[in-house]
C-alpha cells in the first residue's frame, strides 16, 4: 500500500500547486471576469478535484500493481499530472483564458490516451477516469464561455 500512497502524494501535490497559484493570483483578476450564468460557486471546485484527485491516483495505482503494465502507462500518467497542473499557472497567474483552453485540450486527450492504455490492463482502472472526462469536457465549456464572455 506504500506504492498507492506515493500516487495519492503526488496526485495531491499536483492539486496543491494548483491550489496554491490559484489563492495567490486569482483575485481581483477572477472577480472582474464575467462568467456564464451555469459557473459553480467557488467552493465546489476543491470538493469536486478532491474526488477526481483521489479517483486518477486510485486508477493509476490499479495499474502499477498489474504485472500487464508498461512503465510507457506510468510516464503518461505523471506527464498528464503536470498538464493538470500547469493550467492553473495558465489561467490563474498568467491570465491566458485562450492558452487555458488549450490545456485542457492537452489534458482531455492525455486522459483518452490514459483510458486507452488503462483498459486492457485494468478495466476498473478505465472506468474510474470516466468523470474525470465528463469533468474536463464541463471545465472546457466553461473556459470556453469565459473567453467568449471576455
Amino acid at each position: 500500500y506504500f506504492s498507492l500512497l506515493f500516487f495519492l502524494a503526488f496526485s495531491f501535490g499536483a492539486s496543491a500547486w494548483g491550489g496554491f497559484v490559484t489563492s495567490v493570483y486569482k483575485e481581483p483578476w477572477y472577480s472582474m471576469l464575467t462568467k456564464p450564468e451555469f459557473n459553480p460557486p467557488d467552493y465546489i471546485f476543491p470538493s469536486i478535484w478532491i474526488v477526481l484527485y483521489v479517483s486518477m491516483a486510485f486508477a493509476a495505482w490499479l495499474i502499477w500493481i498489474n504485472p500487464k503494465k508498461t512503465e510507457k502507462v506510468i510516464y503518461i500518467y505523471f506527464i498528464h499530472l503536470l498538464v493538470n497542473a500547469s493550467w492553473s499557472v495558465v489561467f490563474f497567474a498568467l491570465h491566458q483564458i485562450f492558452l487555458a483552453l488549450v490545456v485542457i485540450v492537452i489534458i482531455l486527450l492525455l486522459v483518452l490516451w490514459l483510458i486507452k492504455l488503462y483498459y486492457p490492463i485494468n478495466k476498473i482502472s478505465a472506468f474510474i477516469m470516466v468523470p474525470y472526462v465528463g469533468w474536463l469536457c464541463f471545465a472546457f465549456t466553461l473556459n470556453l464561455n469565459i473567453l467568449l464572455l471576455n
